[in-house]
């Protein structure tokens, strides 16, 4: 995520391998976390929980992945362009990020055998296993493997231009679970955990120009643990209408302590919050396969005015999507945009942080499937 380079802060934290980009995020009211993990979900405004029917379910509902046949697989990305305004109390003194593309991509693979209760996926993300129970009720488990990459540059305020600089690799091991009941044809309710994990990062930094060579540092950074829901309506086959809620118990990141830097043990206050997402979406469908989605999330922020810190400056979002896409026999596809904004927040703690933060990006979702 990049965060006020004109004030000299700059965090970029890039999880890959197993569970990519989960909890990586440069939207600002969801901490480290990108939600967005699938075009079509994402046109609905990740209503998606109680849907789950297309590979992503291993991300948003893996109990869902029951309702497939036979082996799927599915390509995509989620690529956001990140703006951010700052303006501070006093002096008139103005920022921008620099503009820029961060794409993020996704791939799910998912094999359930006909007329068998058992499925089973894998993808840049987790290892799945899901039981069909009986007609009605789909139960998931599996684990997470967590690759994480940190890279964070802040002003140290010493001589003009200097800068502490970080960059590390951690693993973090974890679990996630999944529910999806269909009591009646119209109806579904879907629940997916995913639990808490700590990274323990290894690395070096630097403190230029005070300090240019490089020292060994270490840091753990807490992911918290975090739950979806939803409940999804079907009045006809041509509609499907959803509604969810997402909380993430951001309470556990307290203060991050980078240890063995050039100046000793360095620590970083966050004192998050823990916070929530309420989504809306709905897609009618079409004939010859098509379907159009819309949707809508509200993402609280995770941070106090007095805990605000413009390493993640934190603030309430509204997002809107739209999106579209088809589903044949054997390729599907989908398209998706989302516009990311919110209000202006103000703050004034008595320090250099104060001011204005505004934020408005763009991102855009696509994904390929094909079915075998």
């Amino acid at each position: 995520m990049n965060l006020i380079t004109g004030l000299g802060c700059r965090l970029f934290i890039f999880l890959a391998l197993i569970e990519l980009s989960i909890r990586s995020s440069p939207l600002c009211a969801l901490g480290f976390r990108i939600p967005n993990q699938d075009a079509e979900a994402t046109a609905r405004g990740n209503a998606f929980v109680a849907t789950a029917n297309n590979p992503s379910a291993l991300y948003y509902n893996p109990a869902g992945i029951t309702l497939l046949e036979g082996q799927n697989a599915q390509l995509g990305a989620h690529v956001i362009s990140v703006n951010s305004h700052f303006k501070a109390a006093t002096g008139g003194t103005e920022a921008d990020t620099d503009f820029e593309i961060q794409p993020v991509p996704q791939f799910y693979y998912v094999y359930s055998p006909m007329n068998y209760p058992l499925a089973f996926g894998l993808g840049i993300y987790a290892p799945i296993a899901a039981w069909r129970v009986n007609s009605t009720l789909s139960i998931a488990a599996g684990p997470t493997v967590n690759f994480s990459t940190a890279m964070l540059r802040r002003g140290i305020g010493i001589v003009p231009g200097d800068e502490f600089r970080f960059r590390g690799n951690g693993f973090a091991y974890g679990a996630k679970v999944g529910l999806l009941w269909q009591p009646h044809s119209k109806w579904s309710l879907g629940v997916s955990y995913f639990s808490p994990t700590t990274v323990n990062y290894r690395g070096n930094s630097t403190a230029k120009p005070i300090v240019s060579q490089k020292s060994g540092t270490s840091a753990e950074l807490d992911f918290p643990q975090f739950i979806m829901g939803g409940i999804s309506f079907r009045p006809t086959t041509n509609w499907n209408v959803e509604v969810g809620v997402d909380w993430t118990d951001w309470d556990t990141l307290d203060t991050v302590t980078f240890k063995g830097t050039a100046f000793g043990d360095v620590p970083f206050p966050l004192n998050w919050k823990s916070s929530y997402l309420a989504h809306f979406g709905v897609t009618r469908y079409l004939s010859n396969g098509y379907w159009v989605s819309a949707g809508y999330f509200f993402s609280q922020n995770s941070t106090s005015d007095r805990d605000f810190n413009p390493i993640v400056p934190d603030t309430d979002l509204h997002v809107a999507s739209l999106g579209f896409g088809h589903k044949g026999e054997s390729w599907n596809w989908a398209l998706s945009g989302q516009v990311i904004a919110g209000p202006a927040r103000q703050i004034n703690n008595g320090n250099s942080a104060d001011g204005s933060y505004q934020f408005f990006n763009q991102a855009v979702n696509f994904s390929i499937g094909y079915h075998f």
